[in-house]
């Protein structure tokens, strides 16, 4: 058997050492236009940045360290042109040479990967206008950057490659502005969690200019121009374009093979395409959302691997079939880490999903033991089945085990009630008793048991101001006097509260809010049980405090002063 594959790195180059691995006899050829058969494409930002500082470290596997283990024949600078599923071959030309030929194939493995959107502006071919995607891209501008002493770039996106590039430019010395059409950068999380992430890149010195529409570039004598549809402009000394990818499936299209979502390449859960010969893998192809079902798109690395090795089980014989994903991911944001999985709230809206969801903002391990710092986790589930929908978290420690342990529930159908009753490691260098998992899992609980009554950010603009309710904080003293939302005039900490409950009225709902959600709930069971009608404000002062400056900060992009003083209404 012979199988060629077009594209390396991870969907095609995985193929290729499974298929080995089942089989000693086939003939397996890959062929891959850039220069580096398998590298760490994710790895690339870092690179930029000097964290990574080997170039050599970028590559897994070269030609000649896959012939000596798999024999495997990897050619790199050839490009395929064209497929003749009739005749059974590709067209290749070899980029080094300009010859051109035909290989025959048995099986055939699309992983062509995506390619960096680039939108038909004025002045979108400077050359002063970089997109990242090969390590080629990623030397070309390295040296750029530390050849040419650059001050200054702009990057235009906000997703994971625009913040990873943002950072790392940044890092080394240069002044960033991150420019996103959305009025928040990484479109993953819910505009709340990004408010964080938001206040962490300004802090390290990354301009953001959010909600800001590129309408065109210009190249002046010692940059290039940038051009907004608001008029306005700004200059740096380099561009780099990190507005999404789109799957590379013209090879696909030409071929007559079937598309799917956003023009990808459409599959089965073997990973054919409709010609059952020809398999696909990686970013190009359209795959199964586990949350909603539907058809969509996901480009990262862990499916591609996975896709890859599908793909040379049933090319083997084997029955293999993929799941699906979910999106799971982690980014690094300076010191931050984000991570989310499955829906977002803006995600589950459009996909027409009802939701409940929790806000808590737990320690990273045991409060007691030094270094501990506070994460927020926002957790979305179903309040018909409980099942888990989503997950989104911010912070700076164990970000990453919460989210992976979140994903494994909510793939294994497991029921969001049972997250309190997980056996989870502890010890206070790298959790709690109640690890933050659980802590979801029990407030889960007592929303779905209607022990707790929960409101929202979003839900304060339409409290009464008439005095028809109470709007409590129950923070200390110290706390209150460093500031407090808006409207929250009653202050009683938690800790006086049975001895004050008479000062307020039980005809009267209460709001109440602390610091994190904890000190509020305990309040509002101490009210509940006292016949007062209470609700829980959900993630607390410091989660309100993040998303209010954070919405005040884009509302004014100049200079017009600190924000409104808090526990006043403007």
């Amino acid at each position: 058997m012979k199988v060629v594959i077009i594209g390396g790195v991870a969907g095609g180059a995985s193929a290729a050492a499974r298929l080995r691995r089942l089989d000693e006899q086939a003939e397996i050829i890959i062929f891959e236009r850039s220069g580096f058969i398998s590298y760490a494409n994710c790895g690339l930002p870092y690179y930029i940045g000097g964290t990574i500082e080997d170039k050599s470290d970028l590559t897994l596997q070269t030609p000649q360290s896959f012939w000596r283990r798999f024999r495997i024949d990897a050619r790199v600078r050839h490009e395929v042109t064209a497929i003749d599923r009739e005749n059974r071959t590709v067209t290749v030309r070899n980029l080094e040479t300009g010859a051109v030929f035909a290989e025959s194939y048995d099986k055939l493995v699309l992983s062509p990967g995506a390619v960096p959107v680039r939108p038909k502006l004025p002045g979108i071919e400077s050359a002063r206008i970089e997109t990242l995607r090969t390590v080629e891209d990623t030397l070309r501008i390295r040296e750029t950057v530390v050849g040419q002493k650059l001050r200054s770039a702009v990057v235009v996106g906000g997703g994971f490659i625009g913040v990873e590039m943002a950072e790392n430019l940044r890092e080394l010395g240069l002044d960033v502005r991150l420019v996103e059409m959305q009025p928040q950068v990484l479109s993953q999380f819910d505009a709340d969690m990004a408010s964080f992430l938001h206040a962490h890149l300004r802090k390290h010195g990354v301009e953001l200019l959010l909600g800001r529409a590129v309408s065109g570039f210009a190249d002046t004598e010692t940059g290039v121009r940038v051009r907004f549809s608001d008029s306005t402009e700004a200059e740096a000394d380099l561009v780099l374009l990190a507005i999404g990818v789109a799957p590379d499936s013209a090879l696909a299209r030409e071929a007559g093979l079937s598309l799917g979502a956003r023009g990808s390449i459409a599959v089965n859960d073997r990973m054919q395409t409709s010609d059952p010969d020809i398999y696909a893998v990686g970013d190009a192809v359209e795959i199964f959302h586990r949350v909603t079902g539907q058809r969509t798109t996901v480009p990262l690395a862990g499916p591609a691997n996975k896709q890859g090795r599908i793909a040379a089980d049933n090319i083997a014989g084997l029955e293999s079939r993929y799941k699906g994903a979910a999106g799971t991911s982690v980014l690094k944001v300076f010191e931050m880490t984000a991570a989310a999985t499955g829906l977002s709230e803006r995600a589950a809206q459009a996909a027409g999903v009802a939701y409940d969801k929790v806000i808590l903002a737990p320690a990273s391990h045991a409060s007691y033991y030094p270094g501990g710092t506070v994460m927020t986790i926002k957790l979305l589930f179903s309040p018909e089945d409980e099942r888990i929908l989503g997950a989104q978290i911010v912070g700076f420690d164990g970000v990453d085990k919460r989210i992976d342990v979140l994903a494994t529930a909510m793939q294994a159908g497991m029921p969001v009630t049972a997250l309190k009753d997980l056996d989870l490691a502890y010890a206070p260098p790298y959790a709690s008793a109640k690890d933050p998992v659980n802590m979801a899992g029990f407030i889960a609980e007592n929303v779905l048991s209607g022990r707790v009554k929960q409101f929202f950010y979003e839900d304060l603009a339409a409290l009464p101001t008439d005095g028809s309710v109470t709007l409590l904080d129950t923070r200390t003293d110290a706390e209150y006097a460093g500031g407090h939302a808006d409207g929250f005039a009653t202050h009683i900490p938690v800790d006086d509260l049975r001895a004050r409950i008479g000062e307020l009225d039980p005809a009267k709902p209460v709001y109440v809010m602390c610091q994190s959600g904890l000190r509020s709930y305990i309040a509002c069971r101490i009210l509940a049980q006292h016949g007062f009608d209470c609700f829980n404000f959900a993630g607390g002062y410091r989660f309100y405090a993040s998303v209010r400056h954070d919405r005040f900060d884009e509302r004014c992009r100049t200079d017009c002063g600190a924000p409104p003083a808090q526990g006043t209404r403007k």
